[in-house]
């Protein structure tokens, strides 16, 4: 019975979240600096998941600094997703390796 209450209080929250921009919001918000804020919140909430990630992620946090290095660098050149992601993973290796 608990835990039939646990989900229906989770499936609840997760609806509201999703429901109350609809029926709050009816017209197309035209605030310059609102309609900022929200893009940028997905970019946002993923980096604040996955950044603690990265750097727990390998034996050391030399490697782990240096491929997220590797990363940054890359993805400033703006090279595609899959290039950043090999090239971070195999700096991690090879410092692994020979550290």
């Amino acid at each position: 019975m608990r835990l039939f209450f646990y989900i229906l209080v989770m499936a609840g929250s997760t609806y509201l979240i999703r429901m109350l921009p609809l029926v709050i919001f009816k017209k197309k918000i035209t605030n310059r600096f609102f309609r900022s804020f929200l893009f940028y919140i997905p970019y946002t909430v993923l980096a604040a998941m996955t950044f603690p990630a990265i750097l727990g992620a390998t034996e050391t946090p030399v490697s782990a600094a240096a491929g997220l290095a590797v990363a940054l660098v890359t993805a400033y050149f703006e090279l595609g997703l899959l290039p950043v992601a090999l090239l971070s993973c195999l700096s991690v290796f090879l410092l692994e390796l020979f550290l």
